[in-house]
């Protein structure tokens, strides 16, 4: 249920934030850890992460105004791969920041990356974790994904892909080298 209020917080903050222009800009959203974040050992679950970055996509949507082609079209977020990095653990009560932007993207997905950002003792800036995604929308009507040309134009933007950073073009090549071991499901 915590998810839930986190979820609303964020549907009704997004509108007192300013506009996202995206390809270039990205979101920043403020957390906590609470009780309900922690696993065993007493620091977050490595779930949450995940969890925690779905509201980092989301706010990139509510934000660019894309939310309102996805509804009006139907189409469904997807997220086909992701790969993390945990740096630092995150305990009870730590305050820290979602950074989420998009890197790169293909013909019909997007490459977005996930910071956790936190204060360290010193003031400076210490990265918790780190994550990609690969993400696409799919349109159910045409049983096929959204070209990135088109959701781009729905919110007015044509831009052409940065290139893939060297840290990016691994996590591709290692999700296609899972893709074709498992058969080329998709």
């Amino acid at each position: 249920m915590n998810l839930w209020f986190r979820l609303i917080w964020l549907l009704v903050t997004s509108r007192q934030r300013p506009r996202l222009d995206l390809p270039g800009e990205g979101s920043l959203l403020p957390f906590r850890v609470w009780f309900h974040d922690l696993d065993a050992s007493l620091h977050m679950n490595n779930g949450r992460y995940w969890t925690l970055m779905d509201l980092g996509r989301t706010d990139l949507v509510l934000r660019s105004g894309l939310w309102r082609a996805i509804l009006r079209h139907r189409w469904l977020p997807v997220v086909n791969a992701g790969t993390i990095r945990f740096r630092r653990e995150m305990r009870l009560f730590r305050a820290f920041r979602l950074e989420t932007r998009i890197l790169c993207w293909g013909e019909t997905w997007l490459v977005m990356q996930h910071r956790m950002l936190m204060r360290g003792r010193d003031g400076g800036e210490i990265v918790a974790a780190v994550a990609l995604v690969r993400a696409a929308l799919y349109d159910r009507r045409a049983k096929a994904y959204v070209p990135v040309a088109r959701l781009l134009a729905e919110i007015g933007i044509t831009a052409e892909s940065p290139p893939a950073s060297p840290e990016v073009a691994a996590f591709l090549a290692s999700e296609e080298a899972m893709r074709s071991a498992a058969g080329g499901e998709r």
